[in-house]
């Protein structure tokens, strides 16, 4: 005898965060407890678990999160589980560039796209397949239908995320705890806001807590947070810092990972705003995290360019921000973003004067390349080559142990995502 439903999952290494939110959000769900649910970490694994399980199921559905950055990569995945299976699996895709280019992310081959956040809206669609009912009345997806037509069922409301776990328990896949959603400041390159809005919502401290008590009875006490600004957790409107927060988060925290639990706050994956680097925040650090390091973002040396990306911020702001960090005895890495629109000579040489001060400070460069993103003002903005000036200055720092990062694979994916976002063609 089959059993119902399948939902397999492709818990990439870059898109398990997502996924662990939405594994734990069906978790609450008893009724949805007779889906199974398979964890598969590479594309090797994928087609035989899948060839696998359609004869023993009577519905397998294939959830696939993903990047822009990733597009060929899927595009080529599920161009050939079409070519294996036909339509004997339902492929669903979301995070952030299905979510910004839905009907792109339909024509290679998805059924159903899930736009935004999809805690609420994959409970809904997993429970209609359930019940054999029609999926496409659900808020939060788009499709196309036999005919042709492109739907999107609309906005869902944002969820509170107390009311759902960071990660899902039973299946042992714990990690970063999310504790903050949505970001006030809209920058013009970030798909945050557009995705996850601009008022930030934080997870309580009673809700971080109970997560953190669990990890700790399995001997996990590492504990990292997802943050879009780490900075500026309990804050109101995400940009007036509530360090009494913070504070008695950090606090509560370590009092129950004592006495070896780790914290790490403000490196990766969850990096810190310029001005919000003080006293106060720094000291925060020093007294109850682990980490040696923050990651800050700078972006660009030029306040034009600065001013243009709608960062909110001032060059200033990130001198300030690595001297205090300095002082503090924490090692800076300052986030810069190169090929950003509008650039010229001017701007390229004032961002190459303010990298060379940093790191004469002592902080480290994490080097990026501007790629565009669908559902941002720079969507359809062009990626042109990084100016040789900072590619030079970019390797000589590299070889010096004074920057990092993965520019150079950045650079060439921008060209063909520009490329792609103006024509919407793949080839």
């Amino acid at each position: 005898m089959q059993k119902n439903i399948a939902f397999v999952v492709f818990y990439h290494k870059k898109n398990k965060y997502s996924f662990n939110a939405l594994i734990g959000a069906l978790e609450t769900r008893k009724d949805l407890n007779d889906i199974d649910i398979y964890f598969i970490k590479n594309k090797e694994d994928l087609l035989p678990h899948l060839e696998a399980l359609i004869g023993k199921y009577e519905k397998v559905v294939l959830g696939i999160s993903f990047f822009t950055t990733q597009l060929w990569e899927m595009y080529g995945l599920i161009k050939t589980i079409r070519k294996k299976f036909g339509r004997k699996i339902l492929c669903i895709a979301g995070g952030p560039h299905p979510t910004g280019d839905p009907q792109g992310s339909l024509k290679i081959g998805f059924d159903v796209v899930f736009i935004g956040e999809g805690e609420e809206s994959l409970i809904e669609f997993l429970e209609t397949l359930r019940i054999n009912t029609n999926y496409q009345t659900i808020k939060g997806i788009a499709y196309i239908d036999k005919d042709k037509k492109y739907y999107f069922t609309g906005k869902t409301t944002p969820i509170n995320l107390d009311e759902y776990p960071p990660f899902p328990i039973s299946y042992n896949k714990f990690g970063a705890i999310e504790i903050t959603r949505g970001c006030p400041y809209i920058c013009y390159f970030c798909q945050t806001p557009y995705i996850l809005g601009t008022k930030p919502r934080h997870r309580s401290i009673q809700s971080i807590c109970k997560y953190i008590k669990i990890m700790k009875e399995k001997n996990l006490t590492d504990i990292r947070f997802i943050s879009p600004n780490a900075f500026s957790y309990g804050s109101l409107d995400g940009k007036t810092l509530n360090i009494a927060k913070l504070e008695e988060l950090l606090s509560q925290v370590k009092e129950i990972i004592a006495p070896t639990g780790r914290i790490f706050l403000g490196s990766f994956p969850s990096e810190v705003r310029p001005e919000h680097v003080n006293n106060e925040t720094l000291s925060l650090i020093t007294e109850y995290c682990d980490n040696d390091n923050i990651t800050i973002g700078g972006q660009s040396g030029s306040q034009r360019i600065l001013d243009l990306c709608h960062r909110g911020h001032t060059v200033s702001d990130v001198y300030n921000a690595v001297d205090l960090t300095i002082k503090a005895q924490i090692k800076p890495n300052v986030d810069f973003i190169f090929g950003l629109p509008f650039e010229t000579e001017d701007d390229i040489k004032q961002t190459i004067e303010v990298i060379q001060d940093l790191t004469l400070k002592g902080a480290r460069i994490h080097t990026h390349s501007f790629i565009p993103l669908p559902q941002t003002p720079f969507a359809k903005e062009s990626a042109g080559r990084i100016n040789n000036t900072i590619k030079n200055t970019i390797l000589r720092l590299t070889s010096k142990g004074q920057a990092f990062g993965d520019w150079i694979n950045q650079e060439r994916l921008a060209i063909r995502i520009a490329k792609y976002l103006k024509t919407k063609k793949l080839k």
